[in-house]
């Protein structure tokens, strides 16, 4: 039969790649992030894997299905979840993590706090936790995210930024630190104060908002209302499938160390939104560096009679 010219596909490009699976060093924070969005049965085998990269790339889909007390098809909807395409990928991931720790990388999941831990332990612990925190975030990061976040930053004509609790405590750090290189920009923990200044915001604006959950309402606010407004809006949160997404013109994912009753949330949390923090700061001072430069100066100047060291008695 002779072949017609409808029985001919014209497009010969190659079908784009899938995305490629996360690197070994970066499954941890990807278990940490997405763990809490998991069914219970999911979460089981995503804890198994993080805490036992090496016992869990020796076992067979049936074998970590056992030991966790879940399915096959949740074994293997967990891997995908984490971003690989099966359980044969997670398991080589998981080998290669394993190699990673045993040369002396950090340890995926570190032990809580106990009550009658000395303080030699709790600083061991708590320098291990920080230290993981802050590897989770850099390996999670979208460097495309933060550079569009730079952008927006360094040419807005007022930023604000809205955290409750701990997140405030950042949101205070970042905006001290574009004020000092020329920016306008202020921190509202004041729920009603950030609702009347998002009401002010308009094209051309920024406004920040810092929550771990994504489901602060005294935060989400404030952001739906700058961004109904025409600002460019910025989420710096733990979770980015959280409410606080749907206002967020570019999102930037934090990681955290797990939480027990002697450490909340807020303290391990509060570490990576400082990293993320510094990172908006320096890549705005970068861009910025003709401007910044002298009004850092000028500041440091201001400020160098209060900071004299104490006449010799």
């Amino acid at each position: 039969m002779k072949e017609t010219f409808s029985d001919v596909s014209l497009d010969t490009r190659p079908a784009p790649a899938p995305p490629a699976p996360p690197a070994p060093a970066a499954l941890a924070a990807k278990v940490r992030t997405l763990a809490p969005t998991m069914t219970r049965s999911m979460q089981r085998v995503a804890e198994a894997v993080a805490g036992d990269p090496a016992g869990c790339a020796a076992l067979t889909v049936t074998g970590l299905a056992e030991r966790t007390g879940t399915s096959e098809a949740t074994v293997v909807r967990t891997s995908r979840l984490l971003g690989y395409p099966g359980y044969r990928d997670l398991r080589l991931a998981l080998a290669a993590l394993a190699a990673q720790q045993a040369a002396g990388g950090a340890p995926a999941v570190t032990a809580d706090i106990a009550v009658d831990d000395s303080l030699v332990d709790v600083v061991t612990k708590l320098a291990q936790e920080e230290q993981q925190c802050l590897a989770d975030t850099a390996a999670g990061l979208d460097v495309t995210q933060l550079e569009a976040a730079v952008g927006a930053l360094s040419s807005a004509r007022r930023i604000d930024v809205y955290g409750i609790g701990a997140s405030n405590l950042v949101g205070q750090d970042l905006a001290q630190k574009l004020l000092r290189i020329g920016l306008i920009a202020h921190a509202h923990s004041d729920p009603h104060l950030a609702m009347t200044n998002a009401v002010q915001m308009r094209t051309g604006d920024v406004a920040i908002a810092i929550t771990h959950s994504g489901r602060t309402t005294d935060v989400i606010e404030p952001l739906r209302v700058a961004f109904d407004h025409g600002a460019t809006t910025i989420a710096i949160t733990g979770r980015p499938d959280g409410e606080i997404a749907s206002y967020a013109d570019h999102i930037l994912t934090t990681s955290t160390a797990r939480e027990s009753e002697l450490r909340p949330a807020a303290m391990s949390s509060r570490t990576s939104q400082l990293l993320v923090v510094d990172c908006l700061f320096i890549g705005v001072a970068q861009r910025t560096y003709e401007t910044a430069a002298p009004a850092l100066s000028a500041s440091y100047e201001a400020l160098a009679h209060r900071h004299s060291p104490r006449p010799p008695r």
